[in-house]
């Protein structure tokens, strides 16, 4: 899972865009159990304000970088910043 913070807020994209399987699912569900760096927690999916698109792109390079460009490549591209979804937790 691809997620990264920026600011208060956590982010996730699909590296398959919005046609894939696992997108489609969160427009569906619309909340779910995310684990990431050892961590679980139940959250929202919701829209993201596509206006921070050139600032999650640099944290998921930054962050993933040891992936190398053809990587981090599929996550800083035009359809998986189309399908960015902002993790908000639930209780």
């Amino acid at each position: 899972m691809w997620v990264v913070r920026v600011g208060d807020e956590r982010f996730v994209r699909s590296m398959n865009g919005p046609e894939g399987a696992w997108y489609r699912g969160t427009r569906t569900r619309r909340q779910g159990r995310v684990t990431a760096g050892g961590v679980t927690k139940d959250v929202a999916f919701d829209d993201t304000d596509h206006g921070l698109d050139a600032e999650i792109d640099e944290v998921y390079r930054t962050k993933y970088q040891r992936y190398g460009a053809d990587i981090v490549g599929g996550v800083v591209n035009p359809a998986s910043r189309e399908a960015t979804i902002k993790l908000t937790p639930r209780s």
